[in-house]
């Protein structure tokens, strides 16, 4: 087996069943997703990351939402609860130096603790922008402005390359500026292209510009554009991102489960919709009867522009990630625990963490 499918799904818990062994050898599975119910300690998920890995060649794509204060699936037990990255908006605001070394150095200390446990991404950064409306990106976000976003999303890409791992960011083309949650609702957002464009696109266009090795689009209807999702929008994902604006990276959708998803009917047609809208890999979450599914009544043909986009995410890992030894003498860590030290707040403590089934 030589090629990543277009799918990527998730497993139960600490270890792998037989069953879920035989779903992620399927030839249409390309990547798995961990949440915090599969993580005990560091030593129990680099022995399922390596599990994972061992099933195929190339290893199929292991992922998390790993952005720092209320979506951090693995914290504690090793693992240092990051700060969200409004934080360090706010210290950006006051020092821009300051603001952009702590980006870098968190970047780079998210992206280290997961290589060493075998992660190959993590979702992030978010390139929303805080407009103060939407609950659900919040203080995920940098900042409010779209230049401010888009100077600390490089910082903290430029960690995550020095620690080897690529970047995805996220929601494309932008789901800051609207209340409503895609998780349990169904978003529109109303406003003008140009004005979208003068806005929320700005960061992501910034990240265009410098090659962000990949991006997450959201599920959020923008009717001045396309009456689809933009993760089923071929005037999205094919006509803007891909000839537009020329981007050659990869593509993935937010979780298909979710329920702005419905607009794509059944799982079937809305990974069909994803891929034939120009998505490299879609994401199927906490439904592995859907994933059985999609697997019975869809063969995808292979494809091989996607499979390579696939490829170079795993390009980014040195060979060989620092042990845990090693990083406590790296003074990069260091500096990044003081960076967290400075940034935690006991009073933004509760509440901080999102969706971690």
């Amino acid at each position: 087996m030589t090629a990543l499918g277009p799918l990527m799904v998730d497993v139960a818990g600490l270890a792998l069943t037989e069953g879920e062994r035989s779903r992620l050898r399927h030839p249409s599975v390309g990547g798995v997703i961990l949440f915090a119910r599969n993580y005990e300690s560091p030593e129990q998920l680099a022995a399922l990351t390596a599990e994972i890995r061992a099933l195929r060649h190339p290893h199929l794509l292991i992922a998390v939402d790993q952005e720092g204060g209320r979506v951090q699936r693995f914290r504690d037990q090793g693992f240092i609860h990051l700060p969200p990255m409004g934080r360090l908006g706010e210290v950006f605001a006051k020092d821009r130096q300051a603001g952009l070394e702590a980006a870098r150095s968190l970047g780079w200390l998210m992206a280290v603790q997961l290589r060493q446990v075998g992660v190959d991404l993590s979702f992030a950064p978010v390139l929303d922008l805080n407009r103060g409306v939407s609950g659900v990106i919040g203080d995920r976000a940098f900042a409010r402005e779209p230049a401010a976003v888009a100077a600390l999303a490089i910082a903290w890409i430029g960690g995550m390359k020095d620690a080897g791992m690529a970047a995805v960011g996220k929601h494309f083309p932008g789901h800051g500026s609207i209340a409503e949650d895609s998780h349990i609702a169904h978003p529109v957002d109303r406003r003008t292209l140009e004005t979208i464009e003068r806005e929320d696109l700005r960061p992501f266009l910034a990240l265009i510009e410098r090659y962000v090795p990949a991006l997450m689009a959201a599920h959020v209807i923008y009717p001045a554009v396309d009456s689809l999702p933009a993760g089923f929008s071929s005037v999205w994902i094919s006509r803007m991102l891909r000839e537009q604006w020329r981007y050659q990276g990869a593509v993935f959708t937010d979780d298909l489960t979710m329920a702005a998803a419905e607009a794509g009917g059944e799982i079937e047609d809305r990974v069909d919709a994803a891929l034939a809208a120009g998505c490299d890999m879609a994401l199927i979450c906490n439904h592995p009867d859907w994933v059985d599914r999609v697997l019975a009544c869809r063969e995808y043909p292979a494809d091989p522009v996607r499979e390579a986009r696939l490829a170079h995410l795993l390009a980014h890992g040195h060979a060989h990630p620092p042990t845990v030894e090693q990083l406590e003498k790296d003074p990069r860590f260091a500096e990044a625990r003081t960076w967290v030290e400075r940034l935690y707040d006991a009073n933004t403590e509760t509440g901080w963490f999102l969706n971690e089934e």
